[in-house]
């Protein structure tokens, strides 16, 4: 990437200088040391780039091709590769015969026109833009920048030709070509002012411009207003809708915050309870700006959407004791069941006496457990604090009965990874040890608060185990069955095929 950036400013380098310095001929005597450096340095960055080019590696099926061979191959089978030729040819020699030098007022092009070839690397520099915006954090602004650089170069080289086209017909022949009299207007600043001027103007018909004067005027001009027509309303259409995409996350948040606005409106809903919804929109679009992360991550796969979790809600979810041992693809699965939920300013989480249905993981803000009037204020809970991990068990012999033991509500706005009991079972089933071991530790710590009635759990367990033996043998019991099924199909099949062997022997007879 970093390499196919430096091959990108040498094009940008030819793009813009070579069609100057053909025109402008002040340019070559300015500098002229210069030129010839940053020339042979574009030249052999060609060269490196062509070499380079031939051994870049491809995907082919998805892996990395790195053979030398066949890098060469796939790179001479493109089509492009003549382009590649065809921008290294040292037109150069032709300076033995017309030196930079010649190049003056009266005799334009200047011999710097023979390095045009060099224009035709510009894939590569499509290519670097391509590159560029899929890995950009910003896409949208860098697509504008490019388009902004697309009018400039347009503009530049349609100055280049109206300058040039003055020449052939005669600088201050009339008031349509560039006038050339006067010590101000043989300066080379004025030269391309101008000519940038007159081209900005005619290719987007914003403004008046000297009449032409002659058929070949005509015809340019008439040339220029169909290119300027035709190209700058493309790239401004394509401007206004990058812009529109910008927004475009804005304006579906701004449309839901109006409708809910307009339901409360309608409802009657009170003052105040409008202005805490207002202030919930407002706390989500500053946090994430209204992002929909189920949306957002709808078009990848399962096993990259599984991946991305990991690395955003692994540490969250290993934060949670019961879950602090439990085996790795356990723990990959259940991070794919949490949820984001955020909660306002005096919003109670949980209340006591609630059943537990999901337990909680706080990613950002302040929680205060607070006592039945809703004042003392108990403990606070901070970023990283867990809390109703118990609940979601369903440990037989928990005194609280799976019931909340306390009032948790928000301080301010808080965002809160929830996992659902019923996700978490779910999960458990694909893994029997895990679930073991998890309600283990949960008795564990209702042993440590004193909420676990030993025979009640003890006899829960006990049930529990009969269970399973008794669906464990009942399972043997089917797969017996299934085999016996099979054993008498068999001999069945077998007795029929020698049935029909004696049949078909009596017929015969």
């Amino acid at each position: 990437m970093l390499w196919l950036s430096v091959v990108s400013l040498a094009v940008l380098y030819n793009i813009v200088f070579v069609i100057g310095r053909a025109v402008f001929w002040e340019l070559n005597k300015q500098a002229s040391v210069l030129w010839w450096i940053l020339d042979y340095l574009c030249d052999f960055i060609y060269l490196t780039d062509t070499l380079v080019h031939c051994h870049e590696g491809y995907l082919e099926q998805g892996l990395l091709v790195r053979d030398a061979p066949k890098l060469r191959k796939h790179y001479f089978s493109k089509q492009r590769w003549w382009l590649d030729v065809v921008s290294m040819l040292p037109t150069d020699l032709a300076y033995i015969w017309w030196a930079p030098s010649s190049c003056a007022a009266t005799r334009l092009p200047c011999p710097i026109i023979v390095r045009i070839n060099r224009l035709l690397r510009l894939p590569r520099m499509w290519e670097w833009f391509d590159r560029t915006e899929t890995a950009t954090g910003y896409p949208n602004a860098f697509r504008i920048c490019k388009v902004v650089l697309a009018i400039l170069v347009l503009i530049h080289w349609n100055a280049c030709l109206y300058f040039a086209i003055s020449y052939a017909l005669g600088f201050s022949t009339d008031n349509w070509v560039y006038n050339i009299n006067g010590p101000k207007n043989l300066t080379l600043s004025r030269q391309y002012i101008y000519s940038f001027y007159w081209s900005t103007l005619t290719l987007t018909t914003i403004g008046e411009t000297p009449t032409p004067e002659n058929d070949a005027e005509y015809l340019f001009v008439v040339a220029d207003f169909l290119a300027g027509v035709l190209i700058f309303a493309t790239i401004v259409g394509n401007i206004g809708s990058m812009i529109s995409n910008m927004n475009v996350t804005r304006v579906e948040f701004q449309n839901r915050m109006d409708g809910v606005k307009q339901y409360m409106a309608f409802r009657k809903v009170g003052g105040e309870l409008e202005a805490r919804v207002i202030r919930w929109f407002a706390y989500t679009w500053a946090q994430s700006g209204a992002l929909d992360e189920e949306r957002v991550l709808a078009a990848l796969p399962d096993k990259l959407k599984a991946e991305i979790a990991i690395r955003v809600h692994m540490d969250t979810l290993r934060q949670v004791r019961i879950f602090q041992d439990c085996e790795p693809g356990l723990l990959e699965a259940l991070v794919l069941k949490l949820k984001l939920q955020v909660f306002s300013p005096g919003d109670y989480i949980c209340r006591k006496g609630d059943v537990g249905k999901e337990m909680y993981i706080v990613k950002r803000g302040s929680l205060s457990v607070v006592a039945d009037d809703g004042i003392t204020v108990l403990a606070t809970l901070g970023a990283g604090s867990v809390f109703g991990e118990v609940s979601v068990l369903e440990i037989a012999g928990n005194r609280t009965g799976n019931r909340r033991t306390a009032n948790v509500r928000s301080i301010g706005y808080s965002d809160l990874f929830c996992l659902a009991k019923r996700d978490l079972w779910e999960t458990l089933a694909d893994y029997p040890e895990a679930r073991a071991s998890l309600t283990e530790r949960g008795c564990q710590l209702l042993r440590k608060d004193g909420l676990l009635d030993e025979a009640v759990f003890a006899n829960a367990q006990q049930t529990q185990d009969s269970l399973e033996s008794g669906v464990a043998r009942l399972e043997q019991t089917v797969e017996n069955l299934n085999l016996r099924l099979a054993r008498l199909l068999a001999e069945y099949s077998a007795s029929q095929a020698k049935l029909k062997q004696r049949i078909s022997k009596l017929e015969d007879r």
